[in-house]
């Protein structure tokens, strides 16, 4: 055999054997792959290993401010303290658009997983009830604004089948949700304005 002959066997196997390295173990697409919610119905369902595995602790921030209670118009002459009413529930989402509230098998391991990781409880949905003191000057309107703070997860589950699925035994599917954080006060901000022409009208007559 002459050199260049042996040279092109040798990268030949090369070639072949990093291939082969890459494929045991790793979840790889076939022609009709199965969707993430589909694996995830399986967590527990049919699988011998179903675990999250979170990227890292819970990542904190604050959900959007919006409006709760009613507005309070003043049509008097002098400065009104109004006290506005509201109720706010904060939901969660998550990639794949369904609750983890929910008795699903890999929401319940995605709680496991974050309490057990980060003595972090998770919720689904959150509602606080309050009153809160503006005060609004003649000719104006007042409202309240509430920003909730949120805790936000994301890692991948790791699935093992006793079968092959869809061409593989193990499946990872990538996760993220983002929900209320447990026991943190949301930020409640009051505001003023100028009412409108049709404010005036509406409201004061």
């Amino acid at each position: 055999m002459n050199q260049r002959l042996r040279w092109s066997v040798l990268l030949a196997a090369l070639v072949t054997a990093s291939s082969a390295a890459l494929t045991p173990g790793v979840a790889q697409a076939d022609d009709d792959p199965p969707t993430s919610r589909e694996l995830l119905d399986k967590c527990d369902n049919g699988t011998d290993v179903c675990v999250f595995h979170p990227d890292g602790p819970p990542r904190d921030s604050m959900g959007e401010a919006h409006q709760v209670g009613d507005s309070a118009y003043n049509c008097t002459q002098d400065t009104q303290r109004s006290t506005v009413g509201w109720s706010d529930t904060t939901g969660e989402s998550n990639s794949l658009g369904v609750s983890l509230s929910a008795e699903y098998g890999f929401s319940e391991v995605f709680k496991v997983s974050i309490e057990t990781n980060y003595q972090h409880t998770w919720e689904s949905s959150h509602t606080e009830t309050d009153q809160t003191n503006v005060d609004v000057r003649p000719g104006e309107v007042g409202w309240v604004t509430r920003e909730a703070q949120l805790q936000t997860v994301s890692g991948k589950y790791e699935l093992h089948f006793p079968d092959k699925f869809h061409g593989h035994y193990i499946w990872y599917v990538p996760f993220e949700a983002t929900g209320p954080k447990p026991d943190a006060p949301s930020t409640k901000t009051q505001h003023t304005r100028a009412m409108t022409e049709d404010e005036k009208a509406q409201h004061c007559g």
